[in-house]
């Protein structure tokens, strides 16, 4: 009889989550355990289940000899050397869903108490005040709530504010119109039309680049008067500067946040303001979805630890090893022309094809599908992506994806085309791998064929073809310290206009494409960064 599999719990969870660790597992329990215990007995387990406060980092990680899974009771893994344990071949899993629906009930309920004035209505009658007529309020009734971020957590707001009878708009380029309809909301492609069209306005987005400080003075001038802001998504969103500001003139009428730019918040204006309510980011904090975070942390470290699939693992994709051998070395390939294809396009996603010819079409692709979805919602939703999740993020935003297979390739032995529809408009590209290592490289964008190694950051224009070009972009590109590392020029079929696409040391900004499309004969310009 083989021995069985030892579990470390090192913080508390739901009992029915340890119960059913018990059922296959020797379970001990740490939750007193020091740092100096940990590090001295974490090489005697095989898994070991964490919630926020275990550090779980590259020294303890590399230490634990017999570790095969690191279950984290939440959504993030912050806490947690993911890189470290995916060099150990450790599964990493979480419990992403666990609570969604907690951090939606929470925005509803911030809306209903700025609406009310309940906070303040309640600490003025704790005070001995009676003060009926200094908090009458307002009615969800009838009014438009905006939501930026149309993914699990927006979605559930939407559905609980439509049954106040709200009107829904929303923002989410990766949401297609059918999803919208479905869900009762109206689908807006711009964020200034939402701005422009909200009285409640409920954000929903991950933190990235582009949505950090997201609401700044700009976007609120955008806003319709009286506009009241809640946040339960990532306090990096808002500029509190800018809000502040914001509800001394008036524009804003006021604003319900649960998430900080820094954490624990403790002095800023906002705080003391009395059209702010705030709470100390309490969206997840609910006895039910702590308790979902334990059991379906517990059954993927369970399945983790008894060969079964792995659905919510953050770095190794639950596909069969036989698969994974012939195709792993095209995924970051496929995960690159999705990020590209998407930072191509302009607009709401619709259809995504992909096309593989040659080798390729003789294996099972799908995995490589998956990574192409992986590559095009990255960075751009709630939860993190990976290969187990993307189909089921893509599905809840309507993406459809649709493969074809052709064994005919006439210029390369392996050719992989990832197409996006945005309603009348497409954008495709194509890539190949170079190579014994199948080394990603970039062969086709915009009816333009060239041949270029991958990179974190391309720039890619279309241009009247003419001599001179690629000389006129480095030189703007030099006047801002971006250096191009590679570059290649493709001539459109049929007519006089070419494809130029570079490689930088830097992402290219914004302003400097600005200035590029100033040059004469350049009319489109798009920059990525991977």
């Amino acid at each position: 009889m083989s021995e069985r599999s030892r579990v470390l719990v090192k913080e508390r969870i739901a009992d029915a989550g340890v119960e059913l660790l018990r059922e296959r597992f020797d379970v001990e329990l740490g939750v007193d355990w020091d740092d100096d215990e940990l590090g001295g007995r974490i090489a005697e387990f095989d898994g070991i289940l964490v919630r926020s406060a275990t550090k779980l980092t590259s020294e303890l990680i590399d230490s634990a000899a017999k570790l095969k899974v690191i279950g984290r009771a939440g959504t993030g893994v912050d806490n947690v050397d993911v890189e470290a344990a995916t060099r150990r071949g450790i599964v990493v899993a979480n419990a992403p869903e666990a609570n969604s629906l907690a951090a939606a009930e929470h925005t509803l309920a911030l809306l209903l108490a700025l609406c009310r004035n309940v906070p303040q209505a309640h600490a003025s009658l704790s005070a001995g005040r009676w003060e009926r007529s200094k908090f009458s309020g307002s009615e969800l009734y009838g009014k438009t709530l905006g939501v930026v971020g149309f993914g699990r957590i927006g979605q559930l707001v939407a559905q609980r504010a439509k049954a106040f009878e709200m009107e829904v708009v929303a923002h989410d380029k990766f949401v297609t119109a059918e999803r919208f309809r479905e869900l009762g909301a109206e689908g807006v492609e711009e964020l200034d039309e939402l701005y422009a069209r909200a009285d409640f306005i409920s954000l929903h987005v991950p933190r990235t680049p582009e949505t950090t400080g997201m609401i700044d003075a700009d976007a609120i001038e955008k806003m319709r008067p009286w506009v009241r802001i809640v946040n339960c998504a990532r306090g990096e969103l808002i500029d509190l500067d800018a809000l502040n500001e914001g509800l001394e003139s008036g524009k804003v009428g006021g604003a319900a946040l649960d998430v900080f730019p820094e954490e624990p918040m403790s002095e800023h204006a906002i705080l003391s303001r009395e059209d702010v309510i705030v709470t100390p980011h309490l969206g997840a904090s609910t006895a039910e979805a702590q308790d979902r975070a334990g059991v379906v942390t517990a059954e993927q470290v369970t399945a983790a630890l008894t060969g079964g699939v792995v659905t919510t693992a953050v770095n190794i994709a639950a596909v069969r090893p036989e698969a994974m051998k012939a195709l792993a070395p095209f995924v970051p390939l496929c995960e690159k022309l999705g990020g590209l294809a998407q930072g191509l396009g302009n607009g709401a996603l619709g259809r995504v094809r992909v096309e593989f010819r040659g080798r390729l079409a003789g294996q099972d692709t799908r995995v490589l599908g998956i990574a192409v979805l992986a590559g095009i919602l990255r960075g751009n939703t709630e939860e993190p992506v990976n290969l187990v999740n993307a189909p089921q993020l893509a599905k809840e935003r309507g993406i459809e994806l649709a493969e074809t297979r052709d064994s005919v390739s006439e210029d390369f032995t392996e050719l992989i085309t990832v197409t996006i529809e945005s309603g009348e408009d497409s954008v495709e590209v194509a890539g190949t791998g170079v190579g014994p290592r199948n080394e990603p490289y970039l062969v086709g964008v915009w009816g333009g064929d060239f041949y270029l190694p991958f990179a974190d950051n391309l720039a890619v224009f279309r241009y009247t073809d003419q001599p001179g070009m690629i000389g006129r972009v480095g030189g703007v590109l030099g006047e801002e310290g971006v250096n191009i590392v590679s570059a290649a020029v493709g001539a459109e079929a049929g007519g006089d206009r070419a494809v130029m696409a570079l490689t930088t040391d830097a992402p290219v900004h914004q302003e400097t494409l600005d200035s590029i499309m100033e040059i004469d004969g350049f009319f489109l310009g798009r920059s990525v960064s991977l």
